[in-house]
């Protein structure tokens, strides 16, 4: 049986298409001499992996946890004459970091970054019958300041770092399309007309038809005829299903070009903050999150199925949580479409640790791939923030240079500014459309002192990095504060990490949740927190779940402290 047999992008899907998943030959090159000795041609593959699992992982059958600088992976691929007439398009949906890409040898492409996907047409480079794909997947970490988000620079994984993730670690596919074809779509929803309006890119002029339905029920079309690559057109819906909070009401849409078609949705949703709220479709919710890491036991960076995204989601909603900050990874796409369809709002953010923010060429390494990355997920109705960066301490003495955080900011607005933009989670900001904040006090009264605005010298909220970072009146989140610690197997005291002491029984753990929560919720100028974890990582041990997803306590405690009504909701 393919692992992972999804559609990996349902909101730009075809039916034509060839999952790669399974298995593929591999090799080690640590020396990253493979190139040098013409391995694309006469690699001596000594191994088996199970794509689209990393090489750390068990589920590759290869479970190798060192540091591999390049890794090799080689399979046959059969295609026919009438296939050589279209499109054959390849597609990668993750490979960390630098990819080459050859088909009988010859060298098709490359790409540089582990998150964003990439494809290449490789028609021109393939024969009628088999033909043999090989990947080059570089990964030099400890030499090079790119973005690798909790992936343990050093061999153990320590603190907050784990396991890494080398090579593929998302699906591989095959597309088959015509020669014009649709490039891209994205939506514009106007929740009071109601109607949306659809962005289109094309390969050539043409006219797209777009069919849009609601639970099998027609209710808006439209045509735009397209002179160069670009077009739009605005399409009143006959009906009016707003996507929010736990419903994800999503309208479909059928878009064909010539003789491609393709299938997505959309949500009819708007966000916005306003007067320190943010706002759902004009009213006022408060964002209880949780930091969901996207890191499973036999998986690492790849979740061992499509069911088990969608339990990640429901294990949050079982807690009361109403959504989650995607915490230094760019999740799959298929993750970001369950959270559309269970009305599940997220933080979108890039790996950023591993990226020196003290230089002034860090947008080199990061700005095209969080470009892709936001090309790539855009649409999802699910995503209400963007947050490119996180905690961007000094490295080696050097503090961030602020013209690089201001630059990050600015290309996230100027791509998408239907969102808010956080420049970097918890310090130390720049420009930013929401001041949040990082605070792990274990104590509920000495967290209240410190979110206690008329005691505080900024004239608002406590804040230990006021020195680097200045308070501007902009709407406020606890985008990381609990880590609870609980750690009731001796043997793993030594190594486990966490915040504070963690509490001496279940009673006082969920006091302390509670406690903490309610410090928040009655903060009137607090719109959001996000709870650190939904489950632990590794040695990181301040989940609500046990890495294996059982959970540590009855959830139900934590939904019951959860659902209340917050100040700044009623304000």
């Amino acid at each position: 049986m393919i692992p992972r047999p999804e559609y990996p992008l349902p909101q730009f899907e075809r039916q034509n298409w060839v999952n790669l998943n399974g298995q593929w030959q591999f090799l080690i090159d640590n020396g990253d001499s493979g190139r040098e000795q013409d391995f694309q041609n006469t690699a001596p593959f000594d191994q088996e992996i199970t794509v689209p699992f990393a090489p750390e992982s068990d589920l590759s059958g290869i479970g190798h946890k060192d540091f591999m600088n390049a890794v090799w992976y080689q399979r046959t691929i059969t295609v026919s004459e009438a296939d050589l007439k279209q499109v054959l398009r390849l597609h990668f949906g993750a490979v960390d970091y630098e990819a080459h890409v050859y088909v009988n040898g010859v060298e098709v492409g490359t790409h540089r970054g582990g998150y964003s996907s990439f494809f290449l047409d490789i028609q021109d480079a393939c024969t009628p019958g088999d033909n043999r794909l090989t990947v080059l997947a570089r990964d030099p970490m400890r030499a090079q300041a790119y973005p690798h988000g909790k992936q343990s620079h050093v061999f153990y994984s320590q603190g907050c770092d784990y396991t890494r993730t080398t090579g593929i670690w998302q699906t591989v596919w095959l597309e088959k399309l015509p020669v014009a074809h649709l490039a891209s779509v994205n939506y514009a929803p106007n929740i009071a007309a109601p109607a949306v309006t659809l962005q289109l890119k094309v390969t050539a002029p043409g006219t797209v038809h777009a069919a849009i339905a609601y639970d099998g029920v027609a209710c808006g079309e439209g045509d735009v005829a397209i002179a160069g690559t670009t077009g739009s057109v605005t399409i009143p819906l006959s009906e009016k299903h707003l996507w929010e909070i736990s419903h994800g009401r999503l309208y479909d849409v059928t878009l064909t070009f010539g003789e491609d078609e393709v299938h997505s949705y959309f949500g009819l949703r708007e966000v916005a903050m306003n007067n320190g709220q943010f706002l759902l479709n004009g009213q006022p919710v408060f964002q209880k999150l949780v930091l969901d890491q996207g890191f499973y036991p036999d998986g690492i960076y790849t979740a061992p199925s499509d069911d088990a995204l969608k339990n990640d989601i429901a294990l949050s909603q079982a807690c009361g949580f109403n959504g989650a900050r995607l915490h230094q990874k760019a999740f799959e796409p298929r993750f970001l479409t369950h959270c559309d369809e269970a009305g599940y709002i997220v933080w979108g953010e890039m790996a950023s640790w591993g990226l020196n923010v003290a230089k002034a060429d860090a947008p080199l390494w990061f700005l095209p791939e969080w470009e892709e990355v936001m090309a790539r997920d855009t649409a999802h109705p699910a995503i209400v923030t963007w947050c490119p960066l996180n905690e961007t301490w000094d490295i080696d003495g050097h503090q961030q240079n602020n013209d690089v955080l201001a630059l990050i900011y600015h290309t996230t607005k100027a791509i998408d500014p239907s969102r808010p933009v956080v420049d970097t989670s918890g310090n130390f900001h720049v420009i930013t459309d929401i001041y949040d904040v990082h605070n792990y006090e274990q104590d509920p009264a000495k967290l209240k002192e410190k979110f206690d605005g008329s005691k505080q010298p900024n004239g608002h909220f406590w804040d230990e990095h006021d020195a680097r970072q200045q308070y501007a009146g902009q709407p406020i989140n606890v985008s990381e504060y609990g880590g609870i610690k609980w750690v009731p197997d001796a043997d793993a005291q030594n190594r486990a990490w966490g915040y504070g002491e963690g509490p001496k029984d279940e009673a006082d753990f969920v006091a302390r949740f509670k406690g903490l929560a309610d410090v928040l919720l009655d903060d009137a100028d607090v719109y959001g927190f996000c709870y650190t974890q939904l489950y632990d990582v590794e040695q990181e041990r301040n989940g609500l779940y046990y890495y294996d997803r059982t959970p540590k306590f009855d959830v139900a405690q934590f939904k019951a402290a959860l659902d209340r009504p917050s100040a700044n909701e009623t304000k």
